[in-house]
């Protein structure tokens, strides 16, 4: 694996699968893809419309939650298990879509690193 942004592992556009996850908000997968130069760090970046913003539902620590379900139910099946043993994940919720590297003061984004421990996702100070 040569790693790469050009190397897209998923992209769905315009929110066509939703996920589920354990606060029941719809959460879509943006894209998941390695970063520019490695093989060795995962992006894995989801679309959920719900998290913290005025007048919305869900908070920070729902959002965590629903990312380690993401992590262990839906990214670490994609990779094998060689894979799995040496990849940092890292992976951010949005409320909006918006390309890789941009900001917009007006979006509400997490973002969560992950080790692997066999086939659960262990957090990491981000």
């Amino acid at each position: 694996m040569t790693g790469g942004r050009d190397e897209l592992l998923w992209r769905v556009a315009g929110g066509e699968v939703s996920l589920p996850v354990p606060s029941g908000q719809p959460v879509t997968l943006q894209e998941m893809f390695w970063e520019e130069g490695s093989d060795l760090v995962l992006r894995a970046r989801f679309i959920a419309p719900l998290i913290a913003r005025a007048g919305r539902a869900l908070d920070h620590d729902t959002a965590v939650a629903d990312m380690a379900y993401l992590c262990s139910s839906f990214v670490l099946p994609q990779l094998d298990a060689q894979q799995a043993r040496r990849v940092q994940i890292i992976l951010s919720l949005s409320d909006i879509a918006l390309p890789f590297g941009q900001s917009d003061p007006d979006a509400t984004q997490f973002f969560e690193a992950y080790r692997m421990d066999g086939d659960t996702c262990i957090s990491e100070i981000f």
